[in-house]
């Protein structure tokens, strides 16, 4: 089930965050790095669209969409814990927000892709547009778009 977070939810739904990005090898340390940017605060909450994904009554992943600018919109976070990496929960948040998009009329939705989400990412219709360089010197995060509306 797809519903709204809540403020309590945040410390929670960072934690998932820095979950998910363990999930694919970085160093402790790294992680503790990202920590600021994986943050999910009470003011996001209020400020963007975010969604939790529940099972069993527990939070498994979550999106922040951030709003509209010029008819496109933002994907800022998209995470699931790292035992529901594979299991279709991605792909379910991903069309509750395509269709929260089309809801607020928008043409296109960006996102900074993690290197390794970048073929869930392209199977679902997104493709690089530019690239951005990391906070780790010398390492770029693909900048990627999708059209929804022709």
């Amino acid at each position: 089930m797809i519903v709204p977070a809540i403020f309590s939810d945040a410390k929670q739904l960072t934690e998932i965050a820095l979950k998910s990005k363990a999930f694919w090898g970085y160093s402790n340390d790294l992680i503790e790095s990202w920590r600021n940017d994986l943050t999910v605060t009470s003011a996001m909450i209020s400020n963007c669209g975010i969604f939790k994904f529940l099972v069993n009554n527990e939070i498994v992943g979550f999106y922040v969409l951030n709003s509209p600018k010029e008819k496109t919109i933002e994907l800022e976070m998209l995470f699931m814990l790292p035992q529901f990496i594979g299991k279709g929960i991605g792909k379910q948040l991903l069309q509750h927000l395509f269709e929260k998009a089309l809801k607020l009329n928008v043409y296109s939705m960006t996102l900074l892709a993690d290197p390794n989400a970048v073929p869930f990412y392209k199977s679902k219709g997104f493709y690089q547009i530019d690239r951005k360089e990391s906070s780790i010197s010398g390492r770029f995060l693909p900048i990627m778009q999708k059209d929804l509306k022709q």
